[in-house]
C-alpha cells in the first residue's frame, strides 16, 4: 500500500513509519528543517516530503494515497499557530488526500474533562485536562477531533479517532523522562490526587494495533480509546524504574501538573483487541535501549 504518516520524526510516528516501510510505500510529511530529519527517514525506507499543515503547504506530495496516518502536532502555546497547524491543517491534508481509503487521526485521552480515578470512556465529557502546563494542547486537540468528523463526513474519508494515553518505548515518551530525573535525581511532579493512574501504552503495541484501527475506520468517524489494556500509576512505574537503575524516584506533588487519566479500554478490547507488552517488561526494555551502561538490579 502506499501510506503517508504525518509527523513521521515523533516518538511514535517514527518507530510506525520504520516498520511499515519494510512492506509498504511510506511517505513522511514534516517541515524537515533539519537535514538530519530527513536523513534519519530516508535510512529506514521512508521517502520524504516537505510540507507545513499551520500553511497547508504540500508542495510536490502525491494526493493517491490508500492510508493516512495522522500522527503530526503542535504545542507551540500560540493558539493562532496550533489552531491553524492542528485542526485546519488536517482539514487540508484531508481535502489533499480526499481519495485515501483510511485514515487514522492520533488524538490523545488529553481531551477529556478530568474525572478523578475513574476510568474514562469514549462518551465521557470533554475538557481542558491539560491547560495547567500545555495551554493549547488539549483544546486543538479536541478542535482537530471535530475537523476530523466534520471532513470525513463531508468528503466519505473512512476514519478513525484514536485517543492515545501515555505512549512510550525505546524511543522515548514520559516514563522515559521520569526515568532521566529518577538518575539526575530532580523530582517527579504528581498530583496530590494519588495513585495518579494512566493507561501506558508500548510503541510494539501501537504497531501492532494498527491494522485495526485502520479496519474500524468509519463514516461517521468511529472514536476510540488508544491505550495499555492495564493501568499504573506515575507513583508505580517510577518506583519500578527506581529499582531498576538502583535510584529511589523523588516526588514532588504539586497542583501545576495534571492528575490521573485513567481510561476505559471496553470498547478498544472489542474492536481493535488487548495489548500485548506488559508494562513493566516493557519499561525494562526502554531502560536498557536507553541506558545500555546501566547494569539493572532486576
Amino acid at each position: 500500500m502506499k501510506i503517508l504518516i504525518t509527523g513521521p520524526t515523533g516518538q511514535v510516528a517514527f518507530p510506525l513509519a520504520r516498520v511499515l516501510a519494510r512492506t509498504h510505500e511510506v511517505w513522511g510529511l514534516a517541515r524537515l528543517r533539519d537535514p538530519r530529519d530527513r536523513q534519519r527517514l530516508e535510512a529506514v525506507g521512508v521517502r520524504c516530503a516537505a510540507g507545513d499543515l499551520a500553511e497547508g503547504r504540500f508542495d510536490g506530495l502525491p494526493r493517491d494515497f490508500d492510508q493516512v496516518l495522522n500522527f503530526a502536532v503542535a504545542k507551540s502555546g500560540d493558539f493562532d499557530r496550533d489552531l491553524a497547524a492542528n485542526a485546519e491543517g488536517l482539514g487540508l491534508l484531508m481535502m489533499h488526500c480526499r481519495s485515501a481509503r483510511a485514515l487514522l487521526h492520533c488524538s490523545s485521552t488529553a481531551v477529556y474533562q478530568p474525572a478523578g480515578h475513574r476510568p474514562l470512556a469514549e462518551d465521557h465529557p470533554l475538557g481542558d485536562n491539560h491547560r495547567v502546563f500545555l495551554p493549547t494542547y488539549s483544546l486543538c486537540k479536541i478542535a482537530a477531533e471535530s475537523m476530523a468528523r466534520f471532513v470525513a463526513r463531508g468528503l466519505g474519508i473512512p476514519t478513525t479517532i484514536a485517543r492515545l494515553n501515555v505512549p512510550y518505548g525505546d524511543g522515548g515518551g514520559w516514563p522515559a523522562i521520569h526515568l532521566e530525573q529518577i538518575l539526575a535525581g530532580s523530582p517527579i511532579a504528581v498530583s496530590p490526587e494519588a495513585p495518579n493512574l494512566y493507561n501506558p501504552i508500548h510503541e510494539d503495541d501501537i504497531a501492532a494495533m494498527l491494522p485495526r484501527l485502520l479496519e474500524i475506520a468509519s463514516v461517521p468517524a468511529t472514536v476510540v480509546n488508544w491505550a495499555g489494556s492495564a493501568q499504573a500509576s506515575i507513583e508505580e512505574w517510577c518506583g519500578y524504574l527506581g529499582s531498576l537503575v538502583g535510584r529511589e524516584p523523588r516526588f514532588a506533588v504539586t497542583d501545576r501538573t495534571i492528575t490521573s487519566v485513567a481510561v476505559d479500554v471496553t470498547r478498544m478490547h472489542a474492536r481493535v483487541g488487548e495489548t500485548k507488552v506488559p508494562w513493566r517488561d516493557g519499561m525494562r526494555r526502554m531502560v536498557r535501549a536507553r541506558h545500555p551502561e546501566i547494569a539493572l538490579a532486576q
